[in-house]
């Protein structure tokens, strides 16, 4: 899918295939709007390995997310630290829940958010998003997984060293083994569907092996996706993502092309 982005002042316009896409700004971060939106939201939370980045790098692929889903996407900014982070989504998820059915997605770091918030709704019983999508997703700060060493060298950018620091400073003193902090390490039971993407070269595949082996001895429905490498992986995210989300959620309005 090919498209331009064009700004005006507070908002943005990108063109695809299916029409404007709208870049809107608004205090908890950009919200991006499809031409002929559903009553869907998807809570789109960004990160990077290095726990660091802004809600406007996700911004491409939830222009695309909302083209192919008709859903409004909502990319919010939230704190460096844990659990002042967790608190920021979680505040944003009860926004969104008064629009209309949630679904959850993030990467890397935003990905293990998504999964914490995941838990903490059923610890807390309340309602839950109709799914989630998790992209190379960091759910374990403990980093103890073999990949984390076996891959690095697949990924020049990659320094465990810097991980270790940075996921030091996020967790603030709270034992990495927290299952808020470190979902890999939650009882997995009664988890609404979740779909987990990455490819076999990354740093954190051990952390997405992990989580979809307990989530689905745990009756969670699982939809395991592995790549080669993240070339292979990058040009399927959106349609993968897009497809198990329409699977998953009721709403209404006109359907998008998975």
């Amino acid at each position: 899918m090919t498209g331009v982005r064009t700004e005006t002042g507070d908002a943005a316009a990108y063109s695809g295939e299916l029409g404007p896409v709208r870049v809107e700004s608004s205090p908890v971060g950009p919200i991006v709007r499809p031409p002929d939106p559903t009553d869907l939201v998807i809570l789109y939370l960004h990160g990077d390995r290095h726990l660091a980045g802004t809600p406007e790098s996700a911004l491409d692929l939830a222009e695309r997310l909302a083209l192919r889903t008709g859903a409004v996407v909502v990319c919010p900014r939230y704190r460096t630290s844990f659990p002042g982070a967790l608190d920021d989504v979680h505040a944003v998820y009860d926004s969104c829940r008064a629009r209309g059915p949630v679904a959850l997605a993030g990467e890397r770091l935003g990905a293990g958010l998504a999964a914490s918030l995941l838990v903490r709704l059923r610890d807390m019983g309340a309602a839950a998003p109709q799914c989630a999508v998790l992209g190379s997703a960091l759910l374990d700060l403990t980093l103890d997984a073999p990949s984390l060493l076996f891959n690095a060298a697949a990924e020049p950018s990659f320094d465990l060293d810097e991980l270790r620091l940075r996921a030091a400073l996020y967790a603030a003193g709270t034992d990495p083994t927290n299952p808020l902090l470190s979902p890999l390490h939650a009882n997995l039971h009664g988890l609404p569907p979740v779909q987990l993407l990455v490819a076999g070269t990354d740093p954190l595949l051990d952390d997405s092996l992990g989580f979809a082996a307990r989530a689905a001895r745990s009756g969670v429905t699982v939809d395991l996706r592995v790549r080669e490498d993240a070339e292979r992986l990058r040009p399927e995210t959106v349609t993968a993502m897009a497809g198990f989300i329409r699977a998953w959620t009721r709403s209404e309005g006109s359907s998008r092309p998975a």
